[in-house]
């Protein structure tokens, strides 16, 4: 076995330089020549633009880039299933050959929410609460009623929809304001004498509202649930959307709470 001589200073330090160089050899060609080879250092690949693409046909895409990737899900409305809508890293940036694209995805199917109250809000408000839940604003009505712009009824395809009920993200819904009291007056009509269901019906045609409906005591010439007072009284100037409320007799002729009729 060869043996390192050290007899003398400069043996012992030519041994030394040996080793110091064949260490720095070694140092050396790790990083500059196998980690380089390894690792294709200083080969670079341009992140093509992946958005609008179908995700469908990324794998075979990536492949011919030498790129992998890794796909995440979320919904957006009116744009395609599985349609590619943002990436990391972007599109023009330098990257090794291998490195993983993070992609969204538009999901297949929109996820459930919750129904949010709308009624009694103003249109402007019900407008932004229903993008920030992720729905859409449909069709727009409007009926007499003095909350003008306000929300009177929500709807989902032709039917309403109450709070807290489940609907798909994206869902249009329909909303039903309040028009205001129209400026034109007219004759308040007449349902003295009326049953209650008749009265009803005729204040509604004629575009009113039924107000508070209060029992009083019937007299000797007045039927069991009839309308035996209005306020408007019949004739008076009213407006569309205008509150006739309404004094009733009891229908089972029992006395009522009220025994006058209020003056």
């Amino acid at each position: 076995m060869a043996k390192i001589s050290t007899q003398s200073r400069t043996d012992l330090l030519i041994h030394i330089g040996i080793i110091v160089s064949l260490l720095l050899v070694l140092f050396l060609g790790f990083f500059f020549v196998y980690l380089p080879f390894t690792t294709n250092h200083g080969e670079a690949i341009t992140v093509p633009d992946l958005k609008k693409m179908n995700v469908e046909a990324l794998e075979d895409f990536l492949d011919t880039k030498d790129l992998n990737y890794e796909v995440d899900c979320t919904f957006v409305a009116n744009v395609p299933p599985l349609t590619i809508i943002s990436q990391y890293p972007l599109p023009g940036a330098k990257v090794k050959e291998g490195r993983k694209i993070y992609v969204t995805v538009v999901s297949r199917t929109a996820p459930l929410i919750k129904m949010p109250k709308l009624t009694d809000m103003t249109h402007r408000s019900a407008q932004m609460l229903l993008k920030s839940v992720g729905l859409a604003e449909g069709n727009i009505s409007y009926v007499p009623d003095m909350a003008q712009n306000a929300v009177l009824r929500q709807m989902y395809n032709g039917k309403e929809i109450l709070p807290g009920q489940p609907i798909a993200k994206g869902s249009k819904i329909d909303l039903e304001l309040g028009e205001g009291l129209g400026t034109a007056q007219f004759a308040a009509p007449s349902v003295i004498g009326m049953p209650l269901d008749e009265a009803k019906i005729a204040i509604i045609g004629a575009g009113l509202k039924v107000g508070q409906q209060m029992e009083v005591a019937a007299q000797e010439d007045q039927a069991p649930g009839s309308v035996v007072r209005q306020n408007p009284d019949a004739g008076s100037n009213v407006r569309i959307g205008d509150v006739i409320d309404l004094w009733i007799t009891p229908h089972t002729g029992e006395p009522a709470e009220n025994e006058d009729i209020p003056q």
